[in-house]
């Protein structure tokens, strides 16, 4: 494999660690004047989690010291001064998105410095190969070094591990257990790596894998071990361990640092392994399922090996069939100052919930955990609706036996005062998750009354942020929905509110509802009109009615009466995205999603016409040219009625009517994914234009004052945010920004200085493109 590639700014780059803040620098579009700098603030809009934490790591020398891995948000160091997760990976552009799914993380166990991160996030054709991204200093910088194959780091087996393992004695030396293309050693810090031949080929067979609702999937080598008892320092360990997710023979073994392969004997079969943990009495912990997770696992069992005389013991916890939907194991853990205390997590026990089991005596017996803990919510009060799931990861804090932490599809809980348990005392849990947003907003509005945001979130619902700096609660039920999908606020009438969403299970509520207190209090529509809820929703500009275009339901429908009766709008196509004018009531916009045309009505949505025109034009254009839906989107201007501007990947930014007229084309934006509008600057009349989208060849957020002439960067390359979708200006706070991303959260910008608030762009010419980056302020 090649050399690692040097990384420029973009790459190789510093995570600014404030723990309130990131300073971010403008970056001006260059001309012949000199370019102005306009500096951001920048912070997450506070959830608190939100997301799966698919692994956690102590650093076995240093107290405090511990790391996060995400499947779509990254990777995060814990900060015990300020008690707060430190986010590693906030400079992967759109470009890299790929990498913020992060498959394992390794730490070296006699430097501090060094951790390395595991980055892909899908397996399929059109994702791009990982990369391992190595820092030595913590995770302030990184190197990123490409490899020749894919990772998964949102797929099946995603909270197995760890795939990637540094030679306790020689910290030169990793290894990293691919999903598809079987064992990788690297003998020089990860700056290259090569293939392992010898490893039995079951690491790619058809057996490692496996199939949910989307397709199969590769899952390959889910951990390596060393035993670290078997070296000495400065010589590569002679003796590791691979655990293939199959459940054919499925753990291998190394005596000679890696070069030939055998497996373990006696070792359990028909089940696949998920971890393994060695205890300091040179005992080994497994835990299986039947299946990788954390979709589904329906048996499991947790097995004790001893390498001296290959003996195993099956001290599974719990009978694998006391309920009919069955269960598995996710993790365990070893207490490292007392090699008898285990702790072990089930997995997709659903009925009622999932347990931790805990042993004082090496496994031979167990106490169950929860019915004798107390869950402090305060962090994120909506945690209170939701029992944790997808245990993955447990760890035992190596210095403090105390200290326990787990995982959980939503976040990170944690106790102090875990040995308090075996005295037969509570056990105390808070949510850790302050700073570790991993949320994906599909929806943002900025209204002109009440909270300045409201959010819908998948696997969340939504959220009224009447507070941006603190976790809030989730919609005020009913409805509660699974998945919040689109949100709209009346043009002209800020406290009315819709929202759609999706339910799991049995339909029991209408999948839209409304509110017309600003989203403190909601009501589901009255009736649903047809198809699959979710979909697109949007008010009228007085908020006297409503059009809703529900996912699978071939039509748009209108009503003036919240839902008590439904009219299906005629003109549309089979599916569609939908809009309200927000001045003028009678007008609604919809695009069709599958090819780009867009449509108007100006009879309340009773009857839409095609847009036609040059304005149409372009619109198809993204679609003609990729073949991908949603590359154009359509946006209606704040000030005027009939005005629109449509975004491009490939036109950039254009404004016209809704008679298909073109009034103004950007030529100084390349491409341009999300627009959004806030308050306008001083001494203008029209909103400030927020852009998510390329300029001179360089990704990153803009912001113009001037209805689009110019542009001003107000990223830098350090706070990119990987994928950016929605974005919104603030109505009421001139220059804020609120921007969704695809797994780290929302966040929230604000000019840093007052020169920042009254900054105007120097001229862009017509067709430059060259961008000149200002590190600005340090």
């Amino acid at each position: 494999m090649s050399q690692p590639e040097q990384i420029p700014i973009a790459r190789l780059v510093r995570s600014y660690l404030l723990p309130t803040c990131l300073l971010a620098y403008g970056l001006l579009a260059a001309c012949r004047a000199s370019a102005q700098i306009v500096p951001y603030t920048w912070r997450s809009v506070s959830i608190g989690g939100g997301g799966y934490v698919s692994g956690l790591v102590f650093h076995p020398a240093e107290q405090g010291l511990y790391y996060a891995r995400t499947d779509v948000g990254g990777a995060y160091r814990w900060d015990d001064g300020t008690k707060r997760w430190i986010p590693l990976t906030d400079w992967l552009t759109a470009d890299d998105v790929n990498l913020g799914g992060i498959d394992s993380i390794a730490l070296d166990p006699r430097d501090t410095g060094w951790v390395y991160l595991a980055a892909g996030t899908y397996t399929t054709d059109h994702a791009g190969n990982a990369a391992i991204l190595r820092s030595h200093d913590r995770g302030n910088t990184f190197q990123r070094v490409d490899l020749p194959f894919k990772l998964g780091g949102n797929e099946l087996g995603r909270g197995n591990g760890e795939r990637l393992a540094v030679d306790p004695h020689d910290g030169h030396i990793l290894f990293l257990g691919s999903r598809t293309a079987g064992l990788w050693r690297s003998t020089d810090n990860a700056a290259s790596w090569s293939r392992i031949d010898s490893f039995p080929a079951m690491a790619t067979a058809s057996s490692a894998s496996a199939e949910n609702s989307w397709r199969r999937q590769s899952i390959g080598i889910v951990f390596v071990v060393f035993d670290p008892a078997s070296g000495q320092a400065n010589q590569p360990t002679p003796v590791l361990y691979a655990g293939v997710s199959t459940r054919e023979t499925s753990l291998f073994r190394s005596t000679d640092g890696g070069v030939s392969w055998s497996a373990v004997p006696g070792q359990p079969t028909g089940l696949r392994p998920n971890h393994m943990i060695r205890g300091t009495d040179d005992s080994y912990y497994l835990t299986y399922g039947d299946e990788p997770g954390p979709d589904s696992m329906h048996d499991g069992a947790v097995w004790k090996f001893m390498p001296a005389d290959n003996r195993w013991t099956d001290i599974t916890p719990l009978p694998r069939n006391d309920k009919p939907s069955g269960f598995g194991w996710g993790d365990i853990a070893v207490d490292a100052h007392d090699p008898h205390t285990l702790m072990a997590t089930t997995f997709c026990h659903y009925t009622p919930y999932d347990e931790i089991y805990r042993s004082t005596d090496g496994g031979m017996h167990w106490a169950t955990v929860f019915p004798r803990s107390s869950f402090d919510h305060s962090n994120a009060v909506w945690t209170s609706d939701h029992h944790p799931h997808w245990m993955s990861d447990i760890a035992i804090d190596p210095f403090d036996p105390d200290h326990v932490m787990f995982v959980t599809g939503y976040g990170v809980w944690a106790s102090r005062n875990m040995r308090a348990f075996d005295q037969g005392s509570v056990v105390s849990w808070w949510f850790q998750d302050t700073n570790l947003e991993e949320t994906v907003p599909l929806g943002l509005a900025s209204p002109l009354q009440g909270a300045h945001l409201l959010s819908v979130v998948g696997d969340l619902d939504g959220f009224r942020h009447d507070d941006l700096d603190v976790a809030p609660l989730q919609f005020a039920m009913p409805p509660r929905y699974a998945n919040g999908n689109s949100i709209d606020v009346a043009g002209r009438a800020p406290l009315v509110v819709a929202r759609t969403g999706r339910i799991r299970g049995p339909v029991d509520t209408v999948r839209a509802a409304y509110s017309l207190d600003g989203a403190k209090s909601w009501q589901a529509f009255a009736s649903e009109p047809g198809g699959q809820g979710e979909g697109t929703i949007a008010l009228a500009a007085d908020g006297r009615s409503a059009l809703w275009f529900p996912l699978d339901a071939g039509h748009g429908y209108v009503t003036a009466d919240w839902g008590r009766h439904w009219t299906a709008a005629s003109g549309l196509p089979k599916t569609a995205r939908v809009l309200a004018d927000r001045v003028d009531p009678k007008r609604f916009y919809a695009q069709d999603i599958t090819r780009g045309a867009l449509f108007v009505s100006r009879d309340g949505g009773a009857h839409f016409s095609p847009i036609g025109g040059q304005l149409d034009t372009i619109a198809q254009q993204d679609y003609q040219a990729s073949r991908r839906p949603a590359d154009a989107a359509v946006y209606a201007v704040p000030e005027h009625a009939g005005q629109l501007y449509v975004t491009s990947v490939r036109a950039g930014v254009v404004r016209g009517r809704d008679d298909g007229s073109v009034s103004w084309r950007s030529r100084t934006i390349d491409s341009a994914v999300s627009l959004g509008f806030g308050k306008a600057a001083p001494g203008h009349s029209e909103s400030t234009l927020f852009l998510a989208g390329k300029i001179g060849g360089k990704s990153g957020l803009f912001r113009s004052i001037d209805s689009g002439k110019h542009w001003l960067r107000i990223n830098d390359d350090a706070h990119q945010y990987g994928e950016i979708g929605y974005v919104t200006g603030d109505p009421r706070v001139f220059g804020r920004i609120y921007f969704a991303t695809g797994g780290r959260g929302i966040f929230r910008g604000d000019p840093a200085t007052s020169r920042g608030m009254h900054a105007t762009a120097a001229p862009v010419r017509n067709g430059e493109k060259n961008m000149t980056p200002s590190r600005g302020m340090r």
